[in-house]
């Protein structure tokens, strides 16, 4: 069923967004014995009995399971989860997954969606095969690169004057206006249901992690990741969750203090506004976490390094690099622990500047 974060009302499990009071959803069921329920596929179609879609609706390409790369980084083991590797380029092939399958089962055949260039990228390419037409709203400073790439999957664009906000609020204008089906990542309730397998795979790679890093603008992989390990402690199969770090881009901060100065080079955190702030507070208090905001200089600095180091990631995934060695240098990581960084974007869409 899906239930609202903010009232706590049940509703089907349909396609929908936000409840009557204006609350964010999660989608809720009870699961059991994970390993005795994994499938014996080699991509994410292992998972399928812990996600809220049907078998007979999936699309054709089928987000990986990504590699960890472990790297001993001065007192702590540093879990690199290359989610970069993924069909479209980044982590967010694991929503538009479980999105795309739910929108075949429903019929549904238009979107729109707003984007800073990575949901729509991964929505253009599994929407291609599905005969969903995709309405992709962008703002007019999208790197050239990801805008080439749109065109070429057929997605149809609108570009906007204004900041990541503004491009948010003209997507939601015209899906009203037009009768067109809104799928925002920022708000679908199933695309956590896709993200929350990256829990799954850590989990079966290196086990529970003693903190999670994990950029966040609208908290998509921050809030999967909490599902998925929540997900396997009401299970049983975990008793602990890991110390959850969400790692903000300086001057766009929800969750740490706003700072004046922008960091434009993490563009893909840059949502000053995002709409499930609430949950990403109640996960840091369950988890004794902490925010911590990265510059520009200190993303430009922690992208050398993994680029120097074979990761070829753009910069929005080295954010996660940059926080660990700010809590590192504080000491407020103790010795030996293992600390996952997911890097959640390709560097091979942004070759300029690598």
């Amino acid at each position: 069923m899906l239930v609202c974060s903010r009232c706590g009302r049940e509703y089907p499990e349909t396609f929908r967004l936000t409840c009557d009071c204006g609350g964010t959803f999660l989608v809720e069921r009870e699961y059991y014995d994970f390993f005795g329920n994994l499938l014996p596929y080699l991509d994410m179609r292992r998972y399928l009995n812990f996600i809220p879609i049907g078998g007979n609706y999936l699309p054709p390409a089928i987000p990986a399971i990504t590699p960890v790369g472990a790297l001993q980084m001065g007192p702590v083991i540093a879990l690199f989860k290359l989610e970069y590797l993924q069909p479209s380029g980044s982590f967010k092939d694991r929503g538009t997954y479980v999105t795309v399958a739910k929108l075949m089962e429903e019929g549904i055949h238009e979107v729109v969606l707003d984007s800073s260039g990575n949901a729509a990228l991964s929505m253009a390419l599994y929407s291609l095969p599905a005969g969903i037409t995709a309405h992709i709203f962008v703002s007019y400073d999208v790197m050239l690169e990801k805008l080439s790439l749109l065109q070429r999957l057929g997605a149809v664009l609108n570009f906007v004057d204004g900041d990541r906000m503004a491009v948010h609020e003209r997507a939601m204008e015209f899906a009203e206006n037009n009768g067109v089906t809104y799928v925002s990542h920022w708000l679908n309730p199933y695309f956590l249901e896709g993200t929350k397998t990256t829990a799954f795979e850590a989990y079966e790679q290196v086990g529970v992690p003693d903190y999670l890093f994990a950029p966040v603008g609208s908290g998509t992989l921050f809030l999967g990741l909490w599902k998925g390990f929540k997900e396997l402690q009401e299970m049983g199969e975990i008793d602990r969750l890991p110390t959850f770090v969400a790692v903000q881009a300086s001057g766009y901060e929800s969750l740490c203090e706003r700072s004046p100065i922008k960091n434009h080079l993490a563009d893909g955190i840059a949502i000053p506004e995002p709409p499930r702030l609430g949950e990403m507070e109640r996960v840091l208090d369950e988890t004794g976490g902490r925010c911590v905001s990265v510059s520009e200089a200190e993303t430009g600095e922690a992208l050398s390094w993994l680029t120097r180091a074979g990761f070829l990631v753009e910069p929005t995934s080295a954010v996660v690099l940059a926080a660990l060695w700010k809590l590192v240098d504080m000491g407020e990581i103790p010795d030996g622990s293992k600390v996952l960084l997911p890097l959640t974007g390709s560097g091979l869409k942004i070759t300029e500047g690598i």
